[in-house]
């Protein structure tokens, strides 16, 4: 069976743009229904795909989290050229912590990190996350399950140096949270299955922003914006972003 891969999607409303990124593993679907909820509120909204996601397992581990960044920024550059002087900046799992890299070390209006991960200590979590979305994969591909479990066995062996640069990256981040004076709303699910959700306490206690607000959402589990919470999410972050001084 053909699987039809994602793309990148850019819906353009108001002069207030929102860049939203996707998970380790996800790709811009995870973000599509806040970017369409966004675009209806006046929103402009652009999700990148990074490289290596939303294709086969072992393509991702042809790629890395330095060459993630890069296309996050790229992607930051991409609303800047279509004309956006002041963005927001949304991400679930991997994607908010690459939105706190982004409020430190580059200029945006607000971010709201969704489920980011700070603590390392959560690699088994991690890698049965990229096992099953490896398993789930070939599964559509329509491969027999003896090949199946042949090939993700070989796909979890060929990744242990991808986590060990996954694990550096959230430390580094982790590192430099408290630099972030950027208004910053932090997301949480009560249920995450995926991280440790202290994170959520850890990023909400150590920013430095005059504004700042944190929620947990009781009936979430880690893709919160897939999730039965979606819409309730979808009006927080709007109300949040209604606080940021905006220009226009």
């Amino acid at each position: 069976m053909k699987i039809v891969q994602p793309k990148p999607f850019t819906f353009e409303a108001g002069p207030r743009a929102v860049l939203l990124l996707h998970g380790f593993t996800g790709h811009s679907a995870d973000v599509r229904m806040l970017g369409r909820f966004l675009e209806k509120k006046g929103y402009t909204s652009h999700a990148p795909i990074y490289r290596g996601h939303g294709v086969p397992p072992e393509e991702l581990l042809n790629t890395n989290p330095k060459q993630w960044w890069e296309d996050v920024k790229q992607a930051m550059k991409h609303l800047q050229d279509l004309g956006y002087e002041e963005i927001a900046v949304a991400g679930l799992s991997l994607g908010g912590v690459f939105s706190l890299k982004l409020a430190y070390s580059t200029k945006v209006k607000g971010v709201i990190p969704m489920c980011a991960p700070m603590f390392f200590d959560n690699s088994f979590q991690l890698s049965k996350g990229f096992r099953a979305y490896s398993k789930e994969y070939k599964q559509f591909e329509g491969k027999e399950q003896e090949v199946i479990e042949k090939e993700v066995n070989q796909v979890m062996e060929d990744s242990k140096d991808l986590f060990e640069q996954l694990g550096k990256e959230i430390t580094e981040v982790k590192n430099n949270v408290d630099t972030i004076y950027t208004p910053t709303f932090v997301v949480q699910a009560r249920k995450d299955q995926m991280i440790n959700t202290e994170s959520a306490n850890y990023i909400y206690e150590n920013v430095e922003a005059d504004l700042k607000d944190i929620k947990w959402y009781e009936q979430s589990t880690h893709v919160i914006t897939l999730d039965d919470e979606k819409e309730q999410l979808h009006e927080d972050i709007y109300q949040f972003l209604e606080k940021l001084d905006w220009k226009a």
